[in-house]
C-alpha cells in the first residue's frame, strides 16, 4: 500500500513510550526543543486579531538559549502589539530544512529597557535604524505552555535521502516527533 500524501512517521510522544523504551524522558525532550530552536533565526509569531482572525507576523529570534520564553524587538506601533494588547494567546512557528517547530503559548510586550539593550543586535537595526533608544522600539516575551517539533536528524542530506527512500518504496517519512508540555 502507498503512503498517504504528506504523512510522517513519527515516533511516540515521550509519554506514549513502553516500559521498555527508555530512550526518551520530558528532559530529553526539551533539551532537543531547546537544541532545535538555537537553529532558528526566524520565526513567525501568531496573532489574533479584533476579528477573532489569526495574523502571522515575522520575527526574528533574539535569544538562543530556550527556557521556555522567547523574546522579540517589535515595533510599538505594530499590528503584533496591538493584538497583543487584546488577546495575549498566541502561537510561535519556526522552520528549517529539516526541522519545524510549533509552540503555543502566551505573549505581552514589556517594558525592559535593559532587556533591549541586552538583546539589541545587528540584525534588528535594519527595522530600526535609530536604536534601542527609539521609542517605537518594544519587547515581546513570549511563554510557552507547550512543543511539538518534528525533526528529520541527519540534516538536510539525510532529509532528502529519507524523501527519496519514500518516493521509492511508498513508505511513510521517517522522523521524530514530540509534543511537550512545558
Amino acid at each position: 500500500m502507498g503512503a498517504t500524501p504528506g504523512a510522517y512517521r513519527a515516533r511516540p510522544c515521550a509519554k506514549e513510550h513502553t516500559v521498555t523504551d527508555t530512550t526518551s524522558t520530558h528532559d530529553d525532550d526539551v533539551a532537543k526543543l531547546a537544541r532545535l530552536l538555537r537553529g532558528f533565526d526566524f520565526a513567525m509569531l501568531t496573532t489574533i486579531d479584533e476579528k477573532g482572525a489569526l495574523v502571522g507576523h515575522p520575527m526574528t529570534v533574539q535569544e538562543a538559549e530556550f527556557d521556555g520564553d522567547l523574546w522579540f524587538i517589535v515595533g510599538q506601533d505594530s499590528s503584533a502589539v496591538h493584538h497583543l494588547g487584546r488577546e495575549r494567546t498566541v502561537g510561535v512557528t519556526l522552520s528549517s530544512n529539516d526541522s519545524w517547530v510549533s509552540l503555543a503559548g502566551t505573549a505581552a510586550v514589556v517594558d525592559d529597557h535593559a532587556k533591549l539593550e541586552e538583546l539589541w543586535n545587528s540584525r534588528v537595526e535594519a527595522w530600526f535604524p535609530d536604536g534601542p533608544a527609539d521609542p517605537n522600539v518594544g519587547l515581546v516575551k513570549f511563554s510557552a505552555d507547550s512543543a511539538e517539533y518534528w525533526d528529520t536528524p541527519g540534516g538536510k542530506v539525510a532529509s532528502v535521502l529519507s524523501f527519496v527512500k519514500s518516493k521509492v518504496t511508498g513508505e511513510a517519512l521517517e522522523g521524530e516527533n514530540e509534543k511537550i508540555e512545558l
